[in-house]
């Protein structure tokens, strides 16, 4: 599907070698405001999905996108384009470590659905290459800009497989960033734990975990996973 339309906008992904996904609305819609964020940076935006998903949840005045695939950040400057909120929302196309170098503000969100297959195996398209693997981005340079990124009082989430949990938490530690908020995703009631959303601060507070199942069978929804959605997806 080239065109993937959710409520309030479309997504055109013909060019890009991700195409719209659970884990990307997850974290566009588990993302929390409570900070009233003036400015937001979505790093390594691909579609541009979540950085729209951000524009319709909120009102922040600055939401500034990253992207290093040069077919994905055309498609997102279209995507962007053609929203309503196209006055809000901005995409560069560098690496993180460019746009770290080159930047001096500092945002009060920051959200990131990063490439986390660490495996070896890697398919013969660089631009899948570059959004599913490690190799084009290692946590530890994702948190390393992300501290230099962040306001004091901002926020960072992200979404990575659960089995990276204690790795991230690590990592973040070493560049003052704690954990604020877990929730720990399943596929369905019966399943493992696969996924986690995670949000970090530069303040140390108990962390708020909670647990979300996405289906209760094939295609039946969990209310909670329906309500967290529910402002996005068209049929569901």
């Amino acid at each position: 599907m080239s065109i993937f339309k959710f409520k309030q906008f479309s997504i055109n992904q013909d060019k890009t070698a991700m195409k719209v996904g659970t884990d990307g609305v997850l974290l566009g819609a588990w993302t929390s405001f409570m900070t009233k964020p003036y400015s937001i940076l979505d790093i390594g935006t691909g579609t541009g999905l979540i950085a729209l998903q951000l524009a319709q949840r909120s009102n922040a005045e600055i939401i500034d996108a990253l992207e290093i695939d040069a077919d994905a950040f055309e498609q997102a400057v279209s995507n962007f384009e053609q929203s309503d909120w196209s006055n809000r929302l901005f995409c560069y196309h560098a690496s993180l470590e460019e746009f770290c170098n080159e930047i001096e503000e500092k945002y009060d969100l920051i959200v990131s659905n990063p490439p986390f297959y660490t495996d070896s195996y890697q398919s013969n398209t660089p631009s899948r290459n570059s959004a599913r693997f490690t190799s084009s981005l290692s946590f530890r340079e994702l948190m390393q800009s992300v501290s230099k990124l962040l306001n004091n009082s901002g926020e960072f989430s992200l979404i990575i497989p659960f089995k990276e949990e204690k790795n991230i938490i690590a990592l973040a530690e070493e560049f003052l960033l704690f954990p604020k908020r877990i929730c720990r995703v399943k596929g369905n009631i019966n399943s493992a734990i696969k996924r986690s959303l995670m949000s970090f601060s530069f303040q140390k507070a108990e962390i708020d975990f909670s647990e979300l199942s996405i289906e209760i069978k094939r295609h039946e929804y969990t209310k909670a996973y329906l309500n967290l959605v529910n402002d996005f997806y068209l049929k569901m």
